[in-house]
This record gives structure tokens, C-alpha cells and sequence, in this order.
């Protein structure tokens, strides 16, 4: 397109500039695709002709919710999806059909569930996380929650093979590193910046890390981000997935989550006078993620498969400790730099990239701020490796493990009350059972000798979607 690199794409403040764009013909815009999350985090859409998308701001448009996994049940199906005119993006690439003259472009744009009766509905994740933020604002004085996530993917011949397609590790060798930054270049044209690529331990493992930004915003990103990943593999033949541990042997695929606190502009974790330069808030903050730590996993880590990763020896975090050197604990503080206050940050290395990343942040945010409302005392940071630490010692510097599977995380979640009043009791309950009936179908299936091993059950179950 010759205006290719005038067009605004990203960074609309109201609904009127959004329809101004789309109404101008040189952009091209035939259609809108709207974009939501179900209770597991995977993308529902639906696309709209973009006459209707004025119809669409001001009433919303209903569609079946019962369809939908976790949503509502058949005699109470009706929702609407009011679209958030600041999250349109235009998809950085031209449609073409069958005749030539036949070329079209699409913008696409996330959204807030209601009831026909106008309210948030409470299976909406987005809504979940939207509300935690309020709470964060009103009983804390939080302005934003700041998040950085870094998510690993593998590329695999097709989604039915799990097969390397190469012999990189960390940052060494390996292929598709051109991938890696078309992925990059296609979602700058969306206003997504990045902050840098690699190839990641295991072979055919890469990651891409996102700037940091406000943690709505980051879940709707790593939304379109998973998307695209997975777009320009399929373009190159290849397929791309955040399956947390496909291959046995190898390092599974993690989701570190940087993040801090912002009041006033500032950032509420750093202080000078500490050590660490942690402040009394992001200490108590530390401590309330690694005490929650064992019933919120099932939210960061959601599958089955998920616990495959959570094994001594593969890089993973199996142990509640935290450290600023120490990679084998749950949470690291990267060591400070002078004149760099407010990259003041802690990194929770526990989620997987397969998780709904709206309850994700929203749990962790909640779980951080109990530590802070219950004046939570920090352990000591732990450098050792825990790995090669004996379980004396474990005990006595008071390490705690993460859930060994899905199941024991289950238990966990039930009991927690911090979790219920989070989700609330809708998504609270039809997660639950979701995750129960994944636990009895894998047990069905697969014996207790692959409890640290991945099955072919999981390969045909998780790969072709996740």
C-alpha cells in the first residue's frame, strides 16, 4: 500500500476517532474482528462488517454465550460484547480474494462482556482482572500494575508433531531466528513494541520478550501476541505453540512475569535505604505471592501438561524461595542499577504461556497485595541452588515446593478463599470443574509412570491447540 507508513494503527482515544479511521477509504477496512477470552484464556472472535460497527459502540452486539466454555448455561445463553474503542489495532497485512480487485484489511478490537440487563458479566475474565485493578486503586492507591512478561514458544513441523526442528540452545544456534523477527517487525505495525529475541535452552525453543506496559493492556497484547506467533509460523509452514512442556528431556516453555507497583508516577517497590532496594510495600508484596503461592498456581499454571515443566532440573521453578541471582527460586529480584529506580522490579518465574493471562495477573496482583494488607514478613532471599540442596536444608531455611500436578493444585484452590474472592464464585466454581474433569480424563488415559514424563495423550490432547 503507498501509505503504508502513514496509517495510524494503534492509539485510539474514543469512539469517534476509531470510526473516522475506518470510515476513510484509503485505509481499506472492510472488517472488525472482536476478540475475548474464555474462562482458559483462549480467544473467542467473530467478525462484523464495518457498517455495523457504529451500531456496535453504542448498543453492543448479543451473541449465544453458551457456546462458549465456562460462560453461562443454555436457558440463560444471552451476552453482549460492548467493544473498548482503545484497544483497535489494524492487522498489518492485506487480504486478497479470488479476484484480484477483491483486497480487504481488518481491525480488530477486545471488548467487555455484559448481561442483557446491562451488568459485568462475572464469567468474563477481562472483567476479572479490570476489577482486581479497582480493588488494587481504591484500597492501595495503586495506579498502575506494570507487567513485563516473557513468553517461550516452540516451533514444530505441524501440530501434530512435536519434533525439533533444530539443535540450538540459550542464545546459540538453531533456526528461525528470521521468524522470530518478522513476528517482531508485523506487531510494531500493531504499536506492540518488544524488547528483544532470542533462542531459548531447549532445541526449536525461542522466546520474545514485550516492553512492559499496564496489565490490561499487556493481556489484551499477549492475546494478539500468541496470535501472531502463531500466524507467521503457519505462513512459513511451520507451527508455533506454547504447549508448556512438549518434549521430554528438554526445558519446557515458561511465561516470567516482571512487574511493580506505580503510585503518582512513581514505582512503590523501590526504596534506597534497603539493601535490596525493596521497599516495606514490595517486600510484603514478595511475601504475600510466595504464602499464596501453592493455591493460586492452577491460575498460572493451568494444564495438566503444565506440571511436566514444574520438574528439578530443567530451569523451572519448583521451590517458594526468592533471590536476586537465584534462577531455581519462584521469584527473582533482578539486582539494581544505579539511577535506574524506577526499573525497580520482581520476576515471577512460575506461569507457563498457556495460561488465561487476565486471571493470571489478576491472582497474582491479589495474592501481592494480601502479603501488603496482612503486613506479610519476607523470608530471607535464598542463593543457594535448591535443586542440589538437601531436603534438611530445605526445611530448615523453610522452602516449600509447588504443587507436584494438577490435581494436588486443585485441592489447594478449593480451600483458598483469596482465590474465591478473586475470581468470584462463577468463574471460581466452573474453573474448578473444568480442571476436575481434565484431571479425570488424563487419569483415564495415562498411567502414574508418566506423573514427570509427557504422554503421547498430552501430545494429540494439548499440541494441536495450545
Amino acid at each position: 500500500m503507498s501509505n503504508h507508513q502513514t496509517i495510524q494503527r494503534y492509539g485510539f482515544k474514543n469512539e469517534e476517532e476509531v470510526l473516522r479511521f475506518v470510515a476513510n477509504p484509503t485505509h481499506k477496512v472492510e472488517f472488525i474482528r472482536f476478540v475475548f477470552p474464555d474462562i482458559l484464556g483462549r480467544p473467542m472472535d467473530f467478525t462484523l462488517p464495518k457498517y455495523e460497527l457504529e451500531k456496535v459502540f453504542s448498543s453492543g452486539k448479543g451473541f449465544d454465550g453458551s457456546s462458549v466454555e465456562g460462560f453461562v448455561r443454555i436457558e440463560e445463553s444471552d451476552l453482549i460484547i460492548k467493544p473498548d474503542a482503545s484497544t483497535f489495532r489494524l492487522l498489518p497485512w492485506v487480504y486478497h480474494g479470488f479476484y484480484p480487485e477483491n483486497s480487504w484489511r481488518e481491525g480488530i478490537m477486545f471488548g467487555d462482556i455484559i448481561t442483557p440487563e446491562g451488568k459485568p458479566y462475572e464469567g468474563d475474565s477481562r472483567y476479572i482482572l479490570k476489577k482486581t485493578l479497582l480493588y488494587a486503586h481504591q484500597e492501595f492507591g495503586i495506579d498502575e500494575f506494570m507487567v513485563g512478561p516473557e513468553l517461550e514458544f516452540f516451533i514444530f513441523p505441524s501440530e501434530f508433531e512435536a519434533t525439533p526442528l533444530d539443535h540450538g540452545g540459550y542464545f546459540f544456534g538453531g533456526k528461525h531466528g528470521e521468524i522470530r523477527k518478522e513476528i517482531q517487525l508485523l506487531l510494531k505495525k500493531m504499536g506492540i513494541d518488544s524488547e528483544y529475541d532470542h533462542h531459548e535452552v531447549a532445541n526449536g525453543q525461542h522466546e520474545i520478550d514485550l516492553r512492559y506496559g499496564p496489565a490490561l493492556a499487556m493481556a489484551d497484547t499477549g492475546m494478539l501476541f500468541r496470535y501472531m506467533v502463531k500466524k507467521v509460523a503457519r505462513m512459513h509452514n511451520l507451527y508455533a505453540t506454547f504447549m508448556p512442556k512438549p518434549l521430554n528431556g528438554q526445558n519446557g516453555s515458561g511465561m516470567h512475569v516482571h512487574q511493580s507497583l506505580w503510585k503518582d508516577e512513581k514505582n512503590v517497590f523501590f526504596d534506597s535505604s534497603n539493601g535490596f532496594h525493596l521497599s516495606p510495600f514490595a517486600q510484603h508484596y514478595i511475601a504475600g505471592l510466595m504464602t499464596h503461592a501453592r493455591e493460586i498456581t492452577p491460575i498460572l499454571c493451568q494444564w495438566v501438561n503444565s506440571y511436566k515443566r514444574l520438574i528439578v532440573g530443567y530451569e523451572a521453578p519448583v521451590y517458594i524461595a526468592w533471590g536476586q541471582r537465584n534462577r531455581s527460586a519462584y521469584i527473582r529480584v533482578p539486582e539494581y542499577q544505579p539511577g535506574q529506580e524506577m526499573a525497580t522490579r520482581i520476576e515471577l518465574r512460575a506461569p507457563d504461556p498457556a495460561c488465561n493471562l487476565y486471571l493470571a495477573f489478576a491472582v497474582m496482583l491479589r495474592a501481592g497485595l494480601e502479603g501488603v494488607k496482612k503486613k506479610y514478613q519476607l523470608l530471607p532471599p535464598v542463593e543457594e541452588n535448591i535443586y542440589k540442596m538437601s531436603p534438611s536444608r530445605q526445611k530448615k531455611l523453610n522452602i516449600k515446593n509447588l504443587p507436584g500436578n494438577l490435581e494436588e493444585g486443585i485441592r489447594l484452590m478449593e480451600k483458598s478463599s483469596l482465590l474465591r474472592q478473586t475470581l468470584g464464585d462463577h468463574i471460581f466454581d466452573k474453573f474448578l470443574a473444568n480442571k476436575k474433569w481434565e484431571v479425570e480424563e488424563y487419569r483415564k488415559q495415562v498411567s502414574n509412570e508418566f506423573d514427570k514424563q509427557v504422554s503421547d495423550y498430552e501430545i494429540k490432547k494439548y499440541l494441536p491447540f495450545l
